[in-house]
């Protein structure tokens, strides 16, 4: 509609921070605006950035980021509260390990784009195999109250495009919807140096391109999980997540509408 907000608030050190209200979900309700937001790190945030989030009453930062994403990129948004729910990027040891066996000198095989492929696919299905709890705890602290919120990693595209997905999949956004807002990482996130990355010499560009973007086969890989698992996304709602009948309808009414 265009009384709408704009999803993408642009700001000039989170380019993948945006706004996921406005879609429709149970009861055919719209998502509220400015209550959720996603976004890549926090921790190259500009003085505007952080008045803009400060003038939209930011309150609570939720943060998968592992141990030493946070250290290389701290949040510096003032007057905000900042839950750490670390899932460890396994992408990124593995490309370090092969970065070490090339310093050392050891025979690599380079990575192909299906490498890159085969190894988003299982860092999915790791997802839900090992990180249920920490989106638990993201629902959790939705329920805690309806100040505003966003949750991000480091790019914003892929630990967070799932709990995105988890969250509007929760709401009863389409799946149509779900995959759209999905798919907007790879039109909205701008690659920054990243010094956990190795360089070019490792990474052929291809690689490159599949790890810096998103693909919707990622996602379905880790739905995929949830009904082989789980027997499906209401029963991992329920069970995985924690949220029964009570919780959900909390869940719709502060956030729907």
């Amino acid at each position: 509609m265009s009384s709408d907000p704009p999803r993408s608030l642009g700001l000039e050190g989170a380019s993948n921070f945006r706004d996921l209200g406005g879609y429709r979900g149970h009861d055919n309700a719209r998502v509220a605006w400015r209550r959720l937001y996603r976004s890549d790190h926090l921790g190259a945030l500009t003085p505007p950035d952080m008045a803009r989030l400060s003038a939209l009453g930011l309150a609570r930062v939720v943060d998968f980021r592992g141990v030493s994403e946070r250290m290389l990129a701290p949040c510096v948004q003032p007057g905000v509260v900042v839950h750490s729910l670390p899932i460890e990027p396994t992408v990124v040891a593995r490309l370090r390990r092969l970065r070490e066996e090339l310093l050392a000198g050891q025979c690599v095989t380079p990575l192909d784009e299906a490498d890159a492929i085969a190894m988003m696919q299982e860092t999915y299905r790791d997802f839900v195999r090992l990180n249920t709890p920490r989106f638990a705890a993201l629902f959790a602290q939705l329920l805690e109250g309806d100040t505003p919120l966003v949750f991000h990693c480091t790019a914003g595209k892929d630990r967070t495009g799932l709990a995105a997905a988890l969250l509007l999949a929760a709401l009863g956004v389409s799946r149509d919807d779900i995959e759209q807002d999905y798919l907007l990482s790879n039109t909205l996130f701008k690659v920054r140096d990243a010094p956990a990355i190795p360089s070019e010499a490792v990474l052929p560009p291809p690689v490159r391109d599949v790890l810096n973007r998103v693909q919707l086969d990622f996602l379905h890989h880790a739905f995929t999980v949830i009904d082989q698992d789980w027997g499906g996304l209401p029963r991992y709602v329920a069970q995985g997540l924690g949220l029964d009948a009570a919780s959900l309808d909390q869940l719709r009414y502060r956030y729907l509408g």
